[in-house]
């Protein structure tokens, strides 16, 4: 009879249990408060769901389509190009978002510039909710470095004054790429458009062992002090730190830093990351999933991307975003990271690997 009723008990503790809405985000997107008031909302609406960021936090398209495609979330916040990067891999992974549901009721006040992009498209619906841009930025700190030694030119990198005294992303290559082209005075997508307009030849000329990329990529790691994964890293003997920005604020505050952006003349390389629902997620579990994409485009969370995330906010209820007032043209089609092909990614991520092998020696 004891065990006949522990059975019974066990199964009203499972059918009672508050089901999980595992997110896959990146570090310090979502607070310990933004879970409370999101899990306040839930219970609002009579959901048994509860919203839970998943471990590890997400460092780049490889990692984040293996995360996905091994089911292991339901919410992520991925980078726009990663969707249909490498033959649209993470696309099939994706559901489209009803934009229309009555429960995205802030859809309607997101800046019109980041809504229906074709890299985030399948079929002419969206597979993304925009939550906010940003820049892969460098930022000196000023306790080391006098306004008039800040460069002024992304080319300054590479001269000995700065060797071993900046950091470097290791993950998310082509963001290092892009830089040694802007340095090189090309755009910093110029390897992907070459190969997109049948110039494949050029493309592998310019990327070759001996090729002037190839060689300033080399230079680059080489003068480089660190490179980091998933979060900025602020060593002692860097006096420049590259950084999507939310980590810059938190040194700030914690640590009474003052890192300061660089704004180099040849401007900036710009990404949109956005909220996005897996396949297969419906009923209560869809509900919720809408119902937390509305509060992160919701007017308090978009103000926190631009306070304390040091980034560029999606929505229109925001009206100070300090990084588009400085540069005006940072939305352009030119500086927006484009979805890679498969050929250029194969490229670049070669590219890459002398470096890091040329670095070593």
């Amino acid at each position: 009879m004891n065990k006949v009723l522990l059975s019974i008990f066990v199964l009203l503790s499972l059918a009672t249990q508050a089901e999980d809405l595992r997110i896959f985000t990146w570090d310090g997107y979502i607070t310990k408060s933004d879970l409370v008031n999101i899990n306040g909302i839930f219970k609002k609406n009579h959901l048994d769901i509860q919203a839970k960021v998943i471990s590890p936090f997400a460092e780049g398209s490889d990692q984040m389509f293996n995360v996905i495609r091994q089911k292991k979330c339901d919410v992520s916040f991925l980078t726009l190009f990663f969707v249909k990067m490498n033959r649209e891999k993470i696309t099939q992974l994706l559901q489209p978002i009803n934009v229309n549901s009555k429960r995205l009721t802030n859809y309607k006040k997101l800046l019109k510039s980041t809504k229906s992009l074709d890299m985030g498209m399948k079929n002419g619906k969206p597979l993304y909710i925009p939550y906010g841009a940003g820049v892969y930025g460098f930022y000196v700190n000023r306790d080391k470095v006098k306004v008039a030694d800040v460069p002024k030119s992304i080319g300054e990198l590479w001269t000995p004054k700065w060797k071993g005294k900046f950091s470097l992303n290791k993950t998310q290559i082509w963001y290092n790429i892009g830089i040694s082209l802007m340095a090189l005075d090309m755009p910093p997508f110029y390897l992907n458009n070459l190969l997109n307009n049948g110039k494949r030849h050029l493309a592998l000329e310019l990327g070759k062992e001996n090729g002037i990329v190839q060689k300033k990529m080399n230079q680059l790691y080489a003068q480089a002090g660190h490179f980091w994964t998933s979060g900025t890293v602020f060593k002692d003997e860097l006096s420049i730190v590259s950084s999507w920005g939310p980590e810059i604020q938190e040194e700030n505050k914690k640590n009474n830093g003052n890192w300061q952006k660089i704004n180099f003349k040849e401007g900036n390389i710009v990404w949109l990351d956005t909220i996005n629902f897996m396949k297969g997620i419906k009923g209560d579990k869809l509900i919720a999933a809408e119902l937390m994409a509305n509060y992160f485009m919701g007017k308090k969370a978009q103000e926190r991307i631009v306070k304390d995330l040091s980034m560029i906010s999606a929505s229109s209820l925001v009206k100070n975003n300090p990084l588009v007032n400085a540069d005006p043209h940072l939305f352009s089609s030119e500086r927006f990271v484009p979805p890679y092909s498969k050929i250029s990614d194969n490229l670049m991520q070669k590219i890459s690997k002398r470096a890091f092998k040329n670095r070593s020696n």
